[in-house]
């Protein structure tokens, strides 16, 4: 990201004709939100000056508390590219603060932001690359979506059988002129189902990355009528979809998880790491994994993961070890979801890893045989446990790790089970219409 001063920013808003500014924050279920100025209130936003009603987003605050302020992140603002050329509209991200200028506790930027200062104590910098899929739906003559997709690509087909190729091409032209660096870009495995990769980076960037990424694959999917939804498993019987979470430690600019002895290629640090990941990721599943629908996608059979293990190449694992050594060494998480959100799940995923490293964990055997063709009996004997197996079985272990507690901070903690409780009741008092075919006639 540019590096800015306050007087760049006013100069810019003046020079590219920029009529609306948005103030963009993400409240604990990832929601993205903004309030929007107008250009004359430049000075008061790079001042941190803008208040937002706090108690009327989800999990912040209580209605007689609610006055906060946006404290924008001035190496954040661009033009958003899909906005009119004349009278542009640009944006901040921002962090939230209280009246007093201390920093929320339920500000989800915060929340990484305050591990990825433990990280940098204990000389660690932490680099993220993330693998975000998503759908591509038609709309019906109201607007509203479907699940159609008139599309019979599959993995990395391209047109005229890639009828989202469009659309996909657009995206990463736009996600480009706001400074992006595109890896990849193809179709998935699924009808309608599509991937765009960018390069990694440092992690609180790279959340504001994925924030960024989903508003703009939205909003252009929707400018070509077609809906697009990071919803993980939309349709039955085919692959949902993930964000598989590449994850690497550097220490004075060298990639800690390399280490060319090993016959791995694997330091200390990388296989204590992959251990905390291990150890707290049932605990973590409720954040990396935050829907009813999550569970939907962690079943055996379209290529997700449901089981704990780690391996230098097999896919069918949790946790996979990409080829790449050296500076690319990593570690590839591969349950999140794409609608979790992402600065918790990045702060979860660096607090376990750390965590690891600190106790000195040792991970178990690697695992290079298929676990989705092994049996129970076979996956006892080899000690390979279960992911959980709904929202529910995620809260339960959410409710069991300390770590979880103490990495998200009391207040997001309370809030964030409150808030899933309820979802997850919602659900199940529901009559789906399963249960009606299922019963109706037969009972």
């Amino acid at each position: 990201m540019a590096k800015y001063t306050k007087e760049d920013i006013i100069r810019l808003v003046k020079e590219q004709d920029i009529e609306f500014i948005r103030m963009q924050f993400t409240d604990i279920f990832g929601q993205l939100k903004n309030v929007a100025i107008t250009k004359s209130q430049i000075e008061k936003a790079v001042n941190n000056q803008i208040m937002i009603d706090g108690s009327s987003i989800e999990g912040f605050v209580r209605i007689q508390e609610s006055d906060q302020y946006l404290y924008p992140d001035l190496s954040s603002f661009q033009v958003l590219p899909w906005r009119p050329q004349y009278g542009k509209v640009a944006r901040f991200i921002c962090d939230v603060h209280n009246p007093d200028g201390t920093p929320f506790v339920g500000d989800p930027r915060g929340v990484l932001q305050r591990v990825l200062k433990k990280a940098a104590d204990l000389g660690y910098a932490f680099n993220v690359g993330p693998e975000c899929e998503f759908f591509l739906f038609q709309t019906d003559g109201d607007g509203k979506p479907t699940t159609q997709t008139n599309d019979e690509a599959g993995y990395f087909d391209l047109g005229p059988l890639d009828h989202g190729e469009g659309t996909r091409r657009e995206i990463c032209l736009a996600l480009e002129a706001m400074g992006f660096e595109i890896e990849a870009s193809h179709h998935e495995v699924a009808a309608g189902q599509h991937e765009i990769d960018f390069k990694y980076g440092e992690a609180l960037s790279s959340a504001d990355n994925i924030m960024t990424f989903k508003l703009a694959v939205k909003t252009l999917a929707q400018k070509n009528g077609l809906h697009a939804t990071f919803m993980p498993k939309p349709i039955y019987g085919v692959n949902g979809s993930g964000m598989h979470t590449n994850m690497s430690l550097f220490k004075n600019g060298t990639n800690v998880f390399y280490d060319p002895s090993d016959a791995r290629g694997l330091s200390r640090e990388a296989y204590s790491f992959i251990a905390g990941l291990l150890a707290h990721v049932r605990g973590m599943a409720a954040i990396t994994n935050p829907l009813v629908n999550s569970y939907k996608r962690l079943v055996p059979g379209y290529e997700a993961p449901c089981y704990l293990a780690w391996s230098a190449s097999n896919r069918s694992a949790l946790i996979r070890i990409p080829a790449a050594r050296g500076q690319s060494t990593r570690v590839e998480l591969r349950c999140p979801d794409p609608s979790c959100n992402p600065y918790l799940a990045l702060a979860v995923c660096l607090a376990a890893g750390l965590d690891g490293i600190e106790r000195g964990l040792t991970p178990p055997e690697e695992i290079t045989a298929n676990i989705f063709a092994m049996d129970d009996a076979e996956r006892m004997a080899a000690g390979i446990e279960n992911l959980p197996g709904t929202l529910a079985e995620a809260l339960d272990a959410l409710k069991a790790d300390p770590l979880m507690r103490q990495t998200l901070g009391e207040h997001v903690f309370t809030q964030y089970v409150a808030g899933k409780q309820k979802e997850w009741d919602e659900y199940r008092t529901q009559v789906s219409d399963w249960e009606c075919r299922k019963y109706i006639i037969a009972y």
